[in-house]
């Protein structure tokens, strides 16, 4: 089962809510993985520090122009959709830092004049941390294709009984790369206007990507009603609900596991992952009889 901890902002609370939930599965006896998806700013590996076993760059690829081939008639730059690509006085010159691969310039060239190079643009690295496995991915500095990396992160993954995707804030491509293919995604929030308003951002992302989904509500009391409101109106439910605990404040601050330093957590977690199993398991039931 895969499982996809998103929000529409970011410090909702989403690598709280993914490392807990991985360490409680697993403390119940099943195999999870945790990819943390959140290439940008990975920080899953500051609270299960993991041994990591494993790295290797991602490349992707970008187009190379072959000079006794081209004659500069300017096409590849037509339809390059990311201005990756200018020909000035009949010379062709690439941006590899604007290029996102999508191979066109190589496909509509007549003369066949590209050919395509790889180009590293981060790692991944793999690893466990006291039994749960371990993937996480790290975009290069300047780079601007997180998807990619992203995708590196999910294919990396081994079998298991729960894959966890920590994934980046927001509802745009990164995102919609990390909850993509997932059987079930937890949009966490908090109690406040800025929470609300980027709840609904994310909630239209995962309905139109028609994923099954429920919501968790972070640091709960600091604000008011209105998400529980919003909720209830959109019929959506809301699995787990974390109270504004100093002690998970401290815990956090200090690199710790909120459930290894109140046990009393654990039973919250094993809760939140019986509901995710019911609502998805409706979900599954809802789509057999359409």
């Amino acid at each position: 089962m895969k499982i996809a901890i998103a929000s529409g902002k970011g410090g909702t609370g989403k690598t709280t809510i993914a490392t807990n939930l991985a360490l409680s599965l697993h403390k119940t006896g099943k195999t999870v993985q945790i990819l943390d998806c959140d290439v940008e700013e990975p920080n899953c590996h500051i609270f299960l520090k993991p041994e990591i076993e494993s790295s290797y760059a991602i490349t992707v690829p970008v187009p190379k122009v072959l000079e006794e081939k081209c004659t500069g008639c300017g096409i590849c730059s037509d339809v390059c959709e990311f201005s990756a690509i200018a020909v000035i006085k009949g010379k062709v010159l690439i941006f590899p830092e604007l290029c996102h691969a999508c191979g066109a310039c190589k496909l509509f060239c007549p003369e066949n004049a590209f050919i395509e190079v790889p180009r590293e643009i981060g790692i991944i690295e793999k690893g466990t941390a006291g039994g749960i496995g371990f993937i996480d991915g790290l975009l290069n500095i300047g780079e601007l294709m997180s998807p990619a990396v992203i995708e590196g992160v999910k294919k990396a993954a081994g079998e298991s009984e729960v894959l966890i995707f920590d994934a980046p804030p927001g509802t745009s491509c990164p995102v919609i790369e990390a909850v993509k293919n997932a059987d079930f995604v937890v949009l966490v929030t908090e109690p406040t206007p800025f929470g609300l308003n980027d709840l609904k951002l994310a909630v239209g992302m995962v309905r139109e990507l028609q994923i099954p989904f429920a919501v968790a509500i972070n640091r709960s009391g600091i604000g008011n009603e209105k998400v529980a409101e919003y909720c209830g109106n959109e019929k959506i439910d809301i699995v787990l609900n974390i109270p504004d605990d100093r002690r998970i404040a401290e815990a956090y601050s200090q690199g710790e596991m909120a459930i290894n330093v109140l046990p009393e957590y654990q039973q919250i977690f094993e809760r939140c992952w019986a509901e995710i199993t019911d609502l998805h398991r409706d979900a599954l039931q809802a789509r057999q009889q359409q």
